[in-house]
C-alpha cells in the first residue's frame, strides 16, 4: 500500500473557517490554521504544493525535488531515507510532508518533537490524484485552488477516456524501466492503471507486485505489441532501445519487429501527482495516434 504522511504543526487561525479533515487513520484535523513554512519530503508533494500556488510557503525540500525549477531554490534537507532531522528542525517548519518510504524511526523522531502527524493513502489509481490534491489543499489552506486543479485533472482524464470510447484494438504493452535488465511494474503499481487508461493492456498486470524483474523467456512468450521505456532523456532512451533490440528472442517480438518502442518521460510519469495526467495523455497518443491528433505533445515524450 502506498501511503503519504503529512506531519503538521499549525499556524494562525484564519477567521471564518472551521472545517475538519480526516487522515488515513481516521484522526481529525482542523483546517482553519494554514501553515506558513512547509517542508516537503517527497517530489510529488512538492509538485502539488507549487501547483496549488503554495510555493511561497515551501521552506525546504528533498534533494530529489526538481520540479518545478523553483523548487531547486529551496533549502535541501536530505532524501527519502536520510532526511536530516536537525536541519528540518532548524528550518522551523510548521508543516512537514513526508513520504511513507521515510524510515519509521525518522517519523517517530519528528513526532517526538511535538509535530502532528497527518497520514494520506493515495492508492494505485489515477482517479485518486484529484482527492489527494484536495486533501493537501485542505491541509495547507488552499481549498479553492485545490478544487480547481482537481477538477481540471478529472476533466482531462475524462477527455482521454472519451477519445478512446469504442476502442477495439488495445495493444499489449510491456513497460520497461530505464537501463539494462527487464525491471517492470506489476498489478499493484499505478503504472498498470496508467497503461489501461491510455488504451493498452499491460502484459504484467496479473502479477501481484509493485516492481519486479521479468524473465526474458517469459517476455518473448508474451510477445508484446509495444515496448514503453520509462526514460529520463532521449539519449538514455536510445541506449535502452538498442539494448532491447540486441537481445536474442526479444528482438523477434512483434514490438521490435514493427518498430513500436516508445519513450515515456520518467520524471513526470514516476510521480503520483498532476503531471501524471500529462503522461496519460502522452501515452494514449503514443498508443493510439489516430485518436489523439489534437492532443499537445508534452516535453520529453517520444514518438512511435
Amino acid at each position: 500500500m502506498m501511503t503519504w504522511i503529512l506531519l503538521a504543526a499549525w499556524g494562525p487561525v484564519r477567521p471564518g473557517q472551521d472545517s475538519i479533515v480526516r487522515d488515513y487513520r481516521g484522526r481529525e484535523f482542523r483546517t482553519d490554521r494554514a501553515p506558513k513554512r512547509v517542508v516537503s519530503l517527497a517530489p510529488n508533494i512538492t509538485e502539488i504544493l507549487f501547483a496549488l500556488g503554495a510555493g511561497g510557503q515551501v521552506a525546504a525540500v528533498t534533494r530529489f525535488c526538481d520540479y518545478p525549477p523553483e523548487a531547486a531554490e529551496k533549502i535541501r534537507i536530505g532524501g527519502f531515507l536520510d532526511p536530516d532531522i536537525e536541519r528540518i528542525r532548524d528550518v522551523a517548519p510548521d508543516l512537514i510532508a513526508a513520504f511513507r518510504g521515510n524510515p519509521l524511526e525518522k517519523i517517530e523522531r519528528l513526532d517526538s518533537l511535538g509535530l502532528s502527524v497527518f497520514v494520506l493513502d493515495i492508492g494505485y489509481r489515477l482517479e485518486e490524484i484529484p482527492p489527494l490534491v484536495e486533501k493537501i489543499g485542505a491541509v495547507i489552506g488552499r481549498n479553492a485552488e485545490a478544487a480547481s486543479l482537481a477538477r481540471s485533472l478529472s476533466e482531462r482524464t475524462a477527455r482521454v477516456a472519451a477519445s478512446l470510447s469504442g476502442l477495439r484494438n488495445r495493444p499489449r504493452v510491456f513497460l520497461k524501466l530505464q537501463g539494462e535488465g527487464l525491471w517492470t511494474c506489476g498489478r499493484e503499481s499505478y503504472f498498470t492503471d496508467l497503461i489501461d487508461k491510455a488504451g493498452g493492456v499491460s502484459v504484467t498486470s496479473g502479477i501481484e507486485k509493485n516492481w519486479l524483474e521479468y524473465g526474458a523467456e517469459r517476455l518473448v512468450r508474451d510477445n508484446p505489441d509495444v515496448f514503453v521505456i520509462l526514460s529520463p532523456s532521449a539519449v538514455e532512451f536510445e541506449r535502452t532501445k538498442a539494448w532491447l533490440k540486441s537481445r536474442p528472442g526479444i528482438r523477434e517480438t512483434t514490438a521490435v519487429r514493427n518498430g513500436r518502442i516508445v519513450r515515456l518521460d520518467e520524471n513526470p510519469a514516476s510521480r503520483f501527482g498532476p503531471r501524471l495526467i500529462d503522461s496519460l495523455e502522452d501515452l494514449a497518443r503514443l498508443l493510439h495516434p489516430d485518436r489523439f491528433k489534437s492532443f499537445p505533445k508534452s516535453p520529453g515524450s517520444g514518438d512511435l
